[in-house]
């Protein structure tokens, strides 16, 4: 296949509406949900993407019930601690960024080790964004630069003091469970991504659809602002 793109982000959508639908708790959903997450980031691996950014838990979603979001954290750290090997086998790196100071203690240690001992790993990258929203990171980014003593903010600067400077631009974005919105995701690297919408709840979302996404993005032109070929 060519044109693999790079940097793909996933908005992982619809693990609540998937449970509901079933007749499950809303927890059920996200258990499944992190179960098909390992084999996208296999997938992703196995086609070539270098970075593969996952939504895993927005500023917005602190609205959600105290309960489901105790379970959400719990469900992330464990997900780290059982899924070490995995990402080691792969050579897989491991990163989590967003807002990660206002997150639990023993969750940010758990994402710490997990970037600790994947740190070598240099297949693919694989970018966790939790307590993360696209504006927060360009007003966290702004202060950042203010504080140390920029005088002047420019794009380049911007993106300096991005939670992960060196991630690079957004090439395609996948959005399951039929919603058309980014919601806050990466909005400063997804100034020129390309769209990919799919009605898929993501616990039916499989490796095959993933490659149908990538396969679609790699018949594109992209232009850029310009004319193209």
């Amino acid at each position: 296949m060519k044109n693999i793109p790079v940097h793909v982000g996933i908005i992982m959508d619809g693990n609540g509406r998937w449970a509901v639908r079933k007749g499950l708790p809303r927890i059920e959903g996200h258990r499944v949900g992190a179960e098909v997450t390992v084999e996208i980031v296999k997938a992703a691996k196995r086609i070539g993407v270098k970075y593969l950014s996952l939504y895993a838990f927005s500023t917005e979603n602190w609205k959600r019930p105290k309960e489901e979001v105790e379970f959400l954290f719990n469900l992330m750290y464990e997900y780290v601690k059982s899924k070490l090997q995995l990402f080691l086998d792969e050579d897989v790196k491991f990163k989590a960024i967003g807002r990660l100071w206002q997150l639990p203690e023993y969750l940010k240690k758990g994402f710490a080790e997990i970037e600790e001992k994947t740190s070598h790993c240099k297949s693919m990258t694989a970018v966790f964004t939790v307590n993360y929203g696209g504006r927060q990171e360009i007003v966290d980014a702004v202060n950042r630069a203010i504080k140390e003593g920029v005088k002047e903010i420019t794009e380049e600067t911007i993106k300096n003091y991005l939670y992960m400077p060196e991630l690079p631009d957004l090439d395609l974005l996948i959005r399951t469970s039929g919603e058309l919105r980014i919601s806050n995701f990466l909005l400063w690297q997804s100034a020129y991504t390309e769209l990919w919408f799919t009605d898929t709840l993501w616990p039916d979302f499989t490796p095959e659809e993933f490659k149908k996404a990538i396969e679609d993005y790699s018949r594109r032109e992209r232009r850029f602002g310009g004319l193209g070929s």
